[in-house]
């Protein structure tokens, strides 16, 4: 059930399954971006005259509004390509609620509302081309992809499907409490934000992970060091056997065993480095940890309580109470594209207030130096060569950087619900790097 995704500007071949879904996110998470001017900074409209202000992308507002004739809400919020931003924007109804960054910068944007003036804008750091790139390619299915500059951390998309359109139920009639009612009984989970809150089991992609934490605690000294097991590998003192899928898997070095996702391999190497050295280093890659972009994300996690041989096995396999999200893979690959240095990832470039002042927000999450940089350039040169590979039956990753031409190193992260070995979820990061070069 291996399958060989060829070198394309890529690296990460890591593939993994996930576990299905999370509750669909309310009240204040999830998150946004901008294209960027001669400066460098996101480029923006001024802030609004009269009604809500905006949320940008690439210059341009994304949202807007227009009269409710509501005294108690007087505007009611419109939008542009709606379910494109959706995962970035969240949504802001009369009837509803808001969530994702309409309610984070509820103040904000709501400024001359309540003054009777001018309200502010939020820019993102959205590329509206890598986002389009992905909500195409995903197109009907379930899945998410996320694209991030492994140097600043900007989100350059942010993308989540099936989506749904804000403005359909924005207002306060028949019609948006229609529409209410269908996106909440929608067995696809239109609302859940799948690139933020859906945090199942890594599988294969957490064995670069492994890897890491075999090399950085000094268990081999190279990627090409041959690890010395067997095909059928039995945890010590027990009966548990964990089998490589490929015959290449016996006695395979990291660089062969992250190509062929040999479980057998990383199996063991999780055993021979032990619950501690393994924890640390995964949350030195920002497992464990809170984080908000300023959307909170669904925390990726690696056992805390002690392990037995056998689930400590089991973890080293991407299992075992071991849980990721597409932001937690692509800021791994991202760590290891820049050399070892973990970024925080942000969605928001700058908010403009009404009184024209600018406030840049602050990181939120585990950021510095995660492996040392001869572990990140031992596996980033293994890297290239990882094959894809089925993870369970309820979804395929793939996970990759490139550098563009720009000089920008940018990771993809894409999940697809239902598996072919990442084939699909590797076609479609290849269309979001090629929309960023």
């Amino acid at each position: 059930m291996h399958s060989v995704i060829k070198k394309t500007l890529l690296v990460p071949g890591l593939v993994l399954a996930l576990a299905a879904s999370s509750a669909a996110c309310g009240g204040n998470e999830d998150g946004g971006g901008a294209a960027t001017g001669p400066d460098g900074t996101a480029a923006s409209r001024s802030p609004s005259s009269r009604g809500l202000g905006n949320i940008v992308v690439g210059g341009k507002a994304v949202t807007g509004s227009e009269p409710s004739g509501v005294d108690k809400v007087p505007y009611r919020r419109t939008s542009t390509d709606g379910a494109l931003y959706a995962p970035v924007t969240g949504y802001r109804s009369m009837m509803y609620g808001r969530n994702g960054l309409e309610a984070v910068y509820d103040d904000v944007l709501t400024a001359g509302v309540k003054s009777g003036g001018a309200s502010g804008n939020v820019v993102t750091t959205i590329d509206p081309k890598a986002q389009k790139a992905a909500f195409d390619a995903l197109g009907d299915r379930r899945g998410a992809a996320v694209a991030l500059d492994a140097r600043t951390g900007r989100l350059l998309a942010l993308v989540s499907t099936p989506s749904y359109d804000p403005a359909t139920f924005s207002g306060a009639t028949p019609d948006d409490a229609t529409a209410w009612k269908a996106l909440t009984a929608d067995e696809r989970d239109p609302l859940l934000n799948r690139a933020l809150r859906l945090a199942p089991g890594p599988g294969a992609t957490f064995h670069v992970v492994v890897a890491a934490a075999a090399l950085e605690h000094g268990l081999y000294a190279s990627v090409d060091d041959s690890t010395r097991t067997p095909l059928n590998y039995v945890v010590p003192g027990t009966d548990a056997a964990v089998a490589g899928d490929s015959p290449r898997c016996e006695n395979a070095s990291i660089r062969t065993a992250l190509r062929y996702s040999c479980d057998n391999v990383f199996a063991r190497l999780a055993v021979d480095a032990g619950q501690s050295a393994l924890r640390s280093t995964a949350e030195k890659l920002g497992y464990n940890q809170e984080l908000t972009i300023p959307l909170r994300a669904t925390e990726s996690t690696y056992p805390t309580k002690p392990l037995t041989a056998a689930q400590l096995a089991r973890t080293g396999t991407g299992g075992g109470g071991v849980v990721a999200t597409p932001l937690e893979t692509a800021r791994i690959t991202a760590a290891l594209a820049d050399g070892g240095r973990l970024v925080t990832p942000r969605l928001v470039e700058r908010v403009e207030k009404a009184d024209g002042s600018t406030q840049r927000p602050t990181d939120s999450g585990g950021s510095g130096r995660a492996v040392s940089r001869r572990t990140a350039e031992q596996l980033r040169s293994a890297l290239p060569a990882v094959a894809s590979r089925d993870g369970d039956r309820q979804g395929s990753w793939f996970t990759t950087y490139a550098r563009q031409g720009d000089g920008r190193l940018v990771s993809v992260a894409v999940h697809v619900s239902g598996g072919d070995g990442g084939q699909e979820a590797g076609r479609i990061a290849g269309k979001i790097l090629a929309a960023l070069s």
